[in-house]
């Protein structure tokens, strides 16, 4: 069953006079991006989709682009053709697109219908065809970022792990996948990979609210491609073996130590849905928010409308491609 996204509204600001006032979306900061994941997924069928509501970004021009990985469904082939493909799809988008890795492009890859492949292999090729430039987004304005694998010389293979700042607001990207994070006891090489991808994951979370703390940033917006799915656990208390636990024990920490709005942003599960994002015991984080997106069949994307001269900062509007509904 596919839940419906719970709105909160942005207070919109209008002055009083004899003639309707134009609406406005916040103060002279205010700004929006769109975020968007797990597409184009069943392919070749959705590309066409994905065109089309790149063109709707493109004529809306936002900020930036986010998109939260899964370039691909998990049954289909992990190859090169189908990377670039999407990569000069998103190559297309007027303004910046920061990506960040999904598991489709790499976990998942070693299944028969996926090709066979090392996931390892995969991860490495995704790294060197996405991140050509580390301090660059994609898109035809790029965005300049930060890298961990440029600023953290430990974490060096990490190129994807980014982040920057908009008007008072830092936006993380973190390497954080479904399939329970890439974790598996049965596999040591897939069990060595995460320990080191984990820590430095929880080293560029707690220097990037460091970062925010230190600048007296207004938000943060954390963006990952996994879906915690506590809803499985009893009371949505997260066992301490899940890969995703020491993750979300650090954005807790964080985002109570920061004490200002924060924004988790992911896919995984393809539908939208808007909620308080819960700790790993299951109770709700003060002050932190977490955006699921559109995904799979629903080709469409969310309009984040940022004020962060605002008590709330961020507001929401569904970005619906009509040509894509019921197709």
């Amino acid at each position: 069953m596919r839940r419906i996204l719970q709105f909160t509204t942005a207070a919109l600001l209008v002055t009083s006079s004899a003639a309707p006032a134009a609406e406005s979306v916040g103060g002279d900061r205010a700004f929006s991006f769109v975020a968007l994941g797990d597409m184009p997924y069943s392919i070749p069928g959705d590309y066409q989709k994905f065109d089309r509501l790149i063109a709707a970004v493109n004529k809306m021009k936002p900020a930036f682009t986010l998109h939260v990985g899964d370039i691909k469904a998990s049954s289909q082939p992990c190859s090169d053709e189908i990377f670039q493909k999407t990569l000069d799809q998103f190559q297309t988008f007027d303004g910046a697109l920061v990506y960040t890795i999904g598991d489709n492009e790499w976990t998942d890859c070693h299944r028969k219908s996926s090709g066979g492949f090392d996931p390892r292999e995969r991860l490495k090729r995704v790294r060197q065809m996405f991140f050509p430039d580390p301090q660059k987004s994609l898109g035809k304005m790029p965005l300049a970022v930060e890298s961990q694998g440029k600023l953290m010389p430990e974490f060096s293979t990490y190129v994807e792990n980014s982040r920057f700042e908009k008007n008072g607001v830092l936006f993380i990207g973190i390497h954080v996948v479904g399939s329970n994070n890439g974790f598996e006891t049965i596999d040591p090489e897939a069990a060595k990979e995460f320990f080191a991808r984990d820590k430095a994951n929880i080293a560029w979370l707690q220097a990037g609210f460091k970062r925010a703390q230190d600048s007296a940033a207004k938000a943060v917006v954390i963006f990952m491609q996994a879906e915690f799915d506590q809803a499985r656990f009893p009371n949505g208390s997260m066992p301490r073996q899940s890969g995703f636990t020491n993750v979300l024990d650090v954005i807790e920490a964080g985002a109570v130590a920061f004490a200002r709005p924060v924004l988790v942003v992911n896919g995984d599960e393809h539908f939208i849905e808007l909620k308080p994002m819960k700790n790993s015991n299951g109770r709700a984080i003060p002050n932190v928010l977490k955006l699921m997106v559109y995904g799979e069949d629903d080709v469409h994307a969310v309009r984040v409308i940022v004020d962060p001269d605002s008590a709330g900062v961020f507001g929401f509007v569904p970005l619906i491609v009509p040509e894509n509904l019921g197709k």
